[in-house]
């Protein structure tokens, strides 16, 4: 679970020393629940979209009340808990547990986009058209169809890769269907790099960096000379209040919950 949260929108090499000093901090569910929200902001440092931290906080402390302390093998129960959506509690119950469900992240849609779609990318949302070429594909054996959810999404990463895809070496060159069609370019709305420079994220992230290096309470002249812009720079710390990510402390000092 905590591997999953912390992949979405993060690279591998940016995850992995986060994940390893989270687990041994924090190698159970209940020794989570245990700490403080703010203690789960901290660790999460620089991974971006920090709200993953407090859900992954409260998903610990619902498995802690609920299932003694043991991550739930069933899809249903795992979807119930707190920040736990359909993907999530899919390759949960996939990959730990090697029960039969439908894996779609983006490079597993990408695989099905090329072999069966004939397209070089699948569209921004996931469409009930998709889901059911994902179905169909799904062998029957709950055991090869976990393999099958590992193997397609490790294919689009290493070989079906968005940019320079190494078709030479795809086990399913010979029944692709965009590599049949002459790999034909996408043709869709254009696809762009996500921005970052001068957005609500990197304020955001500006004002968390600052508390999170705090030994205590931060007060708000010190926050202010971290971003010049005052309008956007307020929006963002009243939006870090209301996500439970900062906490007033007093009436102008601040800290991580």
């Amino acid at each position: 679970m905590v591997s999953e949260l912390m992949l979405q929108q993060t690279p591998v090499n940016r995850v992995l020393p986060v994940h390893e000093a989270w687990m041994e901090r924090w190698p159970t569910p209940g020794d989570l629940a245990a700490a403080s929200t703010g203690d789960a902001v901290r660790a999460w440092g620089r991974l971006g979209y920090p709200r993953r931290a407090l859900r992954l906080h409260a998903a610990a402390t619902a498995i802690t009340e609920r299932h003694d302390g043991v991550v739930p093998a069933e899809y249903a129960d795992l979807l119930a808990l707190p920040g736990v959506g359909d993907y999530t509690a899919s390759a949960i119950a996939s990959f730990a547990h090697g029960r039969r469900h439908v894996v779609l992240d983006t490079n597993v849609r990408r695989v099905l986009a090329r072999a069966v779609g004939g397209t070089e990318f699948p569209g921004t949302s996931i469409t009930r058209a998709e889901r059911d070429v994902a179905t169909a594909l799904l062998p029957d054996d709950e055991a090869t169809a976990a393999t099958w959810a590992v193997a397609t999404m490790e294919l689009g990463a290493l070989v079906c890769t968005a940019a320079n895809p190494r078709c030479g070496s795809c086990p399913l060159a010979d029944r692709c269907a965009w590599l049949a069609a002459g790999r034909p370019a996408h043709d869709g709305p254009p696809r762009r790099a996500q921005a970052w420079a001068g957005t609500d994220r990197q304020c955001r992230g500006r004002l968390l960096a600052v508390l999170r290096d705090a030994e205590g309470p931060v007060h708000r002249s010190v926050l202010e000379a971290t971003w010049s812009d005052v309008p956007q720079r307020e929006r963002c710390l009243a939006s870090l209040l209301d996500d439970a990510l900062v906490a007033r402390t007093g009436p102008d000092t601040y800290a991580l919950p």
